[in-house]
């Protein structure tokens, strides 16, 4: 009897040098410089470099917000560097989610309202959009506050309103840019241990780019980067 071979699949993230110019008047810069990497399923990653290393273009370009000079990304084993911005818009808007470090809330709308807002662009229907707001915020345990303005939440409490933001539309991917900058050590610390419980019990994928050591240990795996180039990765045992 012929064995029944399972197959494989593909890493959720695949990059093969990839490369991005950008061109400024007469000086071309090589944000990266031929970058290579896999990232698998429910992984947690650390993207982790100093400032002007290529960690946010890179970030950029697996988002679907920016695209390659050169090379091939591959999402879920679909190349997709070179797909047109309405493909790209699809992808971001159903596939990824993105948590930033200056959180970008919009200030004159609510909780409820700023989490909800990436279902209005996807036109669900808008009670189904207010449940799924209001199960996003009860996830990252700040329902009671879902009223609120920017304004008048703690700047921990706003990032949970963008991390919910991030899961309303229920991605296989968040990419969180420096997601504890604007923070103080122990409210970067509650999110950290946030993202750890999301990683866990929600199985997404979870790729964090940090200039903070502190942050990149939370992590299964470290990639380093300097001049455009990994430099380094580290797989790191809890």
């Amino acid at each position: 009897m012929t064995p029944v071979l399972e197959e494989r699949q593909p890493p959720v993230i695949e990059t093969t040098d990839l490369h991005k110019i950008y061109t400024m008047g007469d000086e071309e810069v090589h944000a990266l410089a031929g970058v290579s990497l896999r990232i698998e399923r429910g992984e947690m990653v650390a993207i982790m470099g100093p400032s002007g290393c290529g960690k946010s273009t890179l970030m950029a370009i697996l988002g679907a917000l920016d695209k390659p000079t050169g090379g091939v990304y591959r999402l879920d084993g679909v190349e997709i560097g070179q797909m047109s911005d309405d493909r790209l818009s699809d992808i971001r808007n159903n596939r990824i989610g993105f948590v930033f470090q200056k959180f970008n809330l919009l200030s004159r709308s609510t909780a409820l309202e700023n989490v909800a807002l990436p279902l209005v662009y996807a036109g669900i229907p808008a009670r189904e959009r207010r449940e799924r707001a209001e199960r996003a915020l009860e996830i990252v345990d700040l329902k009671a506050r879902m009223k609120h303005k920017p304004n008048e939440l703690s700047g921990g409490q706003q990032q949970r309103v963008a991390i919910a933001r991030a899961l309303v539309n229920r991605p296989s991917i968040i990419l969180a840019d420096e997601p504890t900058g604007n923070l103080d050590s122990r409210t970067g610390e509650d999110i950290l241990r946030l993202f750890q419980e999301l990683h866990q019990t929600q199985g997404i994928t979870l790729v964090i780019v940090t200039h903070a050591a502190e942050v990149a240990e939370r992590a299964g795996r470290v990639i380093s980067m300097r001049d455009g180039v990994i430099v380094d990765e580290t797989v790191q045992t809890s």
